[in-house]
């Protein structure tokens, strides 16, 4: 199966793989008696699809543990993910309706689950792309930000209302999403609550590539499988390494590049591929003539 078809023919054939563990439940009849996370491995890419659509696949305590379940398995089975949501959009935050109620302390409980899930997303064994359409709002944004690539639809629109519903951010996106965007920006979104488009998302870095509408998910896939041809330590040092490295001092950081440069190199995978590009048997760059953002 070609992972890369294009607009509702993927969308489709997803869905029609989309996994439910035994016994499965419907979070209640408006949710079409889906699990509330779908998956699929295609090949060696996992495709990991948000199904509360009823919901603008508003992110519940179920959910959040079918998400960790989810990872988990992708991170153990894949070599790279993408990451989606079911409907006219990607993921419009937190379920409010569960939150309302919450003492503090449950509260602090759910926001550290949200902080792990999104941890094991961002510091796993293997890259996460998410493909972003309609709504990418509250911890929506904050979920997207944990991945390493993100696809933004011309469709897409980001916000951060926290503001405006008496809260704060607690998926992590105090540290993620400032880090993208920068703290002044992040602090108008959430005093405003402006809604920022898909092209003005991408100048702020919370968005790599912008499609036309209804293509991230093909463009998310075809990322996702360039990503999972590459050695697999190498990937790892990317997503790991990188963002660790930025947090050290100049010195200290070119003293763990030199280390973790060494090691990568010297695997039995990396002397193949080498040896492979001099003589000429690699597949040589791409170079683009323009394209997308």
């Amino acid at each position: 199966m070609e992972i890369c078809l294009h607009g509702n023919k993927l969308r489709e054939w997803i869905l029609s793989k989309s996994e439910k563990p035994a016994g499965a439940r419907p979070e209640n009849p408006a949710d079409d008696e889906r699990e509330p996370v779908g998956y699929v491995l295609d090949g060696d890419v996992a495709i990991v699809t948000l199904q509360r659509s009823q919901k603008r696949n508003a992110i519940s305590d179920r959910m959040v543990e079918a998400l960790a379940v989810t990872v988990q398995r992708a991170d153990g089975e894949a070599k790279a993910a993408v990451i989606r949501g079911a409907g006219d959009h990607f993921c419009a935050g937190l379920d409010l309706a569960e939150h309302v109620d919450k003492t503090p302390i449950e509260g602090v409980r759910g926001s550290r689950r949200w902080h792990a899930i999104f941890d094991m997303i961002e510091h796993g064994s293997i890259p996460w792309i998410s493909a972003l359409h309609g709504a990418v709002i509250g911890g929506g944004l904050e979920l997207a930000a944990s991945t390493h690539i993100r696809v933004a639809d011309r469709g897409a629109f980001f916000a951060l209302p926290e503001g405006q519903r008496g809260i704060f951010v607690g998926g992590g996106g105090s540290v993620r999403i400032a880090r993208l965007m920068g703290v002044a920006r992040m602090t108008d979104l959430m005093l405003t609550g402006r809604v920022a488009s898909a092209d003005e998302a991408a100048s702020w870095n919370l968005a790599q590539y912008v499609v036309d509408e209804g293509a991230a998910l093909a463009k998310a896939c075809e990322l996702a499988r360039k990503a999972a041809g590459n050695a697999e330590l190498s990937n790892y040092a990317v997503i790991n390494a990188l963002p660790r490295i930025q947090d050290m001092s100049r010195a200290d950081g070119l003293f763990v590049e030199s280390f973790i440069s060494s090691f990568t190199a010297a695997s039995p995978e990396a002397e193949a591929r080498l040896r492979a590009f001099l003589e000429k048997r690699a597949v040589r760059l791409d170079v683009p003539r323009g394209g997308d953002k």
